[in-house]
């Protein structure tokens, strides 16, 4: 195995505001980008790679040749958003078997293991499968006697294979691309060109962790699972007075100042300012060059880079973008009085998050005044500013300033 396609080109927009500034390939996770989690499992099959790219793609390339200058990429562009079949005709064909794998999920070595044995046991091309519970999200593929029979697109069962995106292709995927129409959404769907292939499609069921980063809570749940993995490694510096329990990592130029508080797992970036007097909990990245304060508390978040949470705040199963601020008092709800799943706005509808507990999304570049204190579940855009002692209990489109109207009243003492 030679080849493996990349599909980035998409603009990610359920997980806005995070990806109006990136790519869904470079979203972190355990402060590691995705799109290296995905070279990371195929590495050791792979030689060349084609990313199919669109959003944002310079960032992509930017990427590559700064974190992995020595592998050999070929971009292709996507010039139009015209479904997962059109976005692996835009690679070109390729006249031998290759990997193919959706940009925006999150797998590991394992998963690649199974892919490939199930192709050497068939000479066929795969599609990796997972038996869980389908919400409607996922195309369930439908195997009757150990053979492919086809996949349903977006249908909801308690019990299904769900098609993870994963494959291995022989060539004549190409041939199937060329005979597939639009489906009723406008697209070419690969799935439906995967269906045309028929019964010379092989299955590989994988039972091992899988993540589709498909809303903003997945890159909580995918943290969570790196970080977990993860063993202690201090390279910064721990003050005196600073306590670190369990599998903390500390990256190279951060200090850990006394009065901190942490209980792994958690992951600290290089070059952070932690504490003092801070208090960090389990499921924890701070990205690079970020600093937690005085009385500041983060519990099962992610700061991306150069984001400072610098005193008196509470941040807890939030996510919070590139480079923000949150002033003094800023307090973040994560959990409702009545204590069902937290819903989500994700393009126009409420969608279940199905978590207890979901704070906030914010965006890159947003700024909060002192004292704000932001509702359950609620989404900040990027490049944001947020007054002081305002509550939001709305979600904020990118480019917005916030404030209060406030009524005062001042005389003059007898």
């Amino acid at each position: 195995m030679t080849k493996a396609v990349i599909l980035l080109a998409g603009r990610g927009e359920r997980l806005q505001p995070l990806t109006n500034t990136r790519p869904k390939g470079l979203l972190p996770v355990g402060n590691i980008p995705l799109i290296d989690h995905i070279i990371e499992a195929v590495s050791p099959y792979v030689d060349e790679y084609v990313f199919v790219v669109h959003h944002l793609e310079e960032m992509i390339r930017q990427h590559m040749q700064t974190r992995h200058p020595a592998l050999s990429v070929t971009y292709r562009r996507q010039n139009e958003m015209n479904g997962t079949g059109d976005a692996l005709m835009s690679a070109g064909r390729i006249d031998e078997s290759f990997i193919c794998i959706n940009g925006d999920i999150f797998i590991e070595r394992d998963c690649i293991d199974a892919l490939l044995s199930a192709h050497m046991d068939s000479n066929r091309s795969v599609v990796t499968v997972k038996a869980m519970e389908n919400d409607g999200s996922f195309g369930s593929v439908i195997v009757e006697g150990g053979t492919f029979k086809g996949i349903r697109e977006k249908e909801q069962s308690p019990s299904a294979l769900v098609n993870i995106g994963v494959y291995l292709f022989t060539p004549e995927i190409f041939d199937a691309l060329s005979r597939i129409s639009p489906s009723p959404r406008g697209e070419y769907e690969l799935t439906d060109a995967i269906s045309l292939i028929g019964e010379r499609v092989a299955v590989s069921r994988y039972g091992g962790y899988w993540n589709d980063i498909g809303y903003p809570w997945s890159l909580l749940d995918a943290n969570e699972h790196v970080v977990t993995k993860q063993e202690r490694a201090i390279m910064g510096t721990i003050e005196n007075g600073a306590t670190c329990i369990g599998d903390v990592v500390v990256g190279e130029g951060s200090i850990v100042r006394s009065g901190a508080y942490i209980i792994g797992p958690v992951c600290i970036g290089d070059h952070c300012d932690i504490g003092p007097n801070c208090y960090v909990r389990p499921f924890t990245t701070i990205g690079d060059h970020c600093h937690v304060g005085n009385a500041s508390e983060v519990k099962n978040s992610v700061l991306f880079s150069h984001t400072n949470v610098a005193h008196l705040s509470y941040v807890g199963d939030s996510i919070i973008g590139a480079s923000c601020n949150l002033g003094a008092g800023t307090l973040v709800a994560n959990l409702r009085h009545r204590k069902d799943a937290i819903k989500m706005e994700i393009k126009g509808k409420l969608v279940s998050s199905g978590r207890r507990k979901l704070g906030v999304v914010m965006g890159d570049e947003t700024k909060t005044g002192i004292n704000v204190s932001i509702y359950e579940g609620r989404k900040i855009g990027d490049h944001c500013g947020i007054g002081p002692g305002v509550i939001v209990d709305k979600n904020v489109e990118p480019y917005t300033f916030v404030v209060t109207k406030q009524e005062t009243v001042m005389f003059r003492r007898e």
